[in-house]
C-alpha cells in the first residue's frame, strides 16, 4: 500500500512537470490529473499506516494548493477542502489548535468557492440568517460535497474558537447547511451529516439549546446509513453524546468497540478508521478525567 501511494504521488509530480515543460494548457492539465487524484485518494483511504500518511500529506496538500493557484478548478478545490479537513482533524487539532483553526478556515473557503458560484448564495452569505437560509434553496445535488465539507470545516473551526462569543453567530448557518445536505442527499459520506448534527446538538451548553434527545436521534440515523462501519460516527457518539449525558458505561463500551474493530471491516475507509481508533484510545485513557 505504501508503494502504491508513493507511485501515485510520483506520477502526479511527473505529470505536472511534463505539462509545464510541454506548454500544456493548465486547465487541461488539472482536468486530466483529477482521475489520478481520485486514485491517490482511494489509496490513502485504504492505507492503515497512519504515520506514513501523516508524513506524506503536507507535500500532497501543498501540491493541491499549487494546482489550484495554477488553474483554479471547482472540483479540485472541494477535494482540497476534504483533504485539509482530514489532515487537520487527524493530526493537527489535538496538538496545535491555533494552526488547526487556520487550516479549517482555509478548507472551508476552498469548498465555499463552489457554492459561491451561485449568485444568490454569494450575495447572502454574509447577511443575516433568514437571507442565508433562503439562499440555500439555489443549491442542488451536485453541490452536496462542497456544502458538506464547507459546513464540516466551519463547525470544526467553531469548536476550536468557542472562547470567542462572536463565533456563536455562525452556528445557525452551519446547522442550516448540514440540514440542507440531508435534504439533498442524506447518504452522502455514509450519513456523516447526521453525525455532525448529533455532535452539534449534544455539545451545545444547556443555556443555548443542548438537546441530547435530538442528538441521539441524529446519531441513530447516522448509524443506520453507515451500517456502523465508519468509526468516526461512534467516536463522535461517545465524545459528545455519552459525555454530555455523563454515561460512563456507554462512553467506555462505545470506545472499546471502536478499538476492537478490525481494519477489514471497512477497507475503503481503513485510514479514517485507524485514526478513529487512535483517538478512541486517547479518550479511553482519560476517562477518569472526563467522568
Amino acid at each position: 500500500m505504501a508503494k502504491r501511494t508513493l507511485r501515485a504521488t510520483g506520477l502526479l509530480l511527473i505529470l505536472a512537470m511534463t505539462g509545464f515543460l510541454s506548454g500544456c494548457p493548465k486547465p487541461f492539465l488539472v482536468k486530466n490529473m483529477l482521475p489520478i487524484m481520485d486514485d491517490l485518494n482511494a489509496s490513502v483511504n485504504e492505507n492503515t499506516d497512519v504515520d506514513m500518511v501523516r508524513d506524506a500529506m503536507p507535500a500532497f496538500l501543498l501540491q493541491m494548493d499549487g494546482l489550484i493557484i495554477s488553474a483554479p478548478d471547482l472540483k479540485l478545490q472541494v477535494k482540497a477542502s476534504e483533504a485539509y479537513f482530514g489532515y487537520s482533524f487527524a493530526f493537527v487539532e489535538d496538538v496545535d489548535k491555533k494552526r488547526a483553526s487556520l487550516l479549517y478556515l482555509k478548507a472551508r473557503d476552498y469548498a465555499l468557492v463552489m457554492l459561491r458560484k451561485h449568485a444568490k448564495f454569494d450575495q447572502n452569505f454574509a447577511r443575516g440568517l433568514p437571507e442565508f437560509k433562503s439562499s440555500l434553496s439555489v443549491l442542488g445535488g451536485s453541490d452536496v460535497p462542497a456544502l458538506y465539507w464547507a459546513a464540516n470545516n466551519w463547525l470544526a473551526w467553531i469548536a476550536l474558537n468557542l472562547d470567542n462569543p462572536e463565533v456563536l453567530l455562525d452556528v445557525p448557518k452551519v446547522e442550516a447547511m448540514l440540514l440542507k445536505v440531508i435534504e439533498l442527499d442524506a447518504t452522502y459520506y455514509y450519513g456523516a451529516a447526521f453525525a455532525s448534527l448529533g455532535a452539534f446538538y449534544a455539545s451545545q451548553p444547556k443555556v443555548v439549546g443542548s438537546n441530547p434527545e435530538k442528538a441521539k436521534d441524529y446519531f441513530d440515523k447516522a448509524y443506520a446509513v453507515s451500517g456502523g462501519k465508519l468509526l468516526f460516527i461512534p467516536l463522535m457518539y461517545a465524545k459528545f453524546y455519552a459525555y454530555q449525558i455523563q454515561d460512563r458505561e456507554l462512553f467506555v463500551d462505545t470506545l472499546e468497540k471502536i478499538i476492537a474493530t478490525p481494519p477489514e471491516r471497512f477497507p475503503e475507509r481503513a485510514f479514517a478508521n485507524e485514526v478513529a481508533k487512535r483517538k478512541a484510545k486517547i479518550l479511553l485513557e482519560n476517562v477518569d478525567q472526563l467522568f
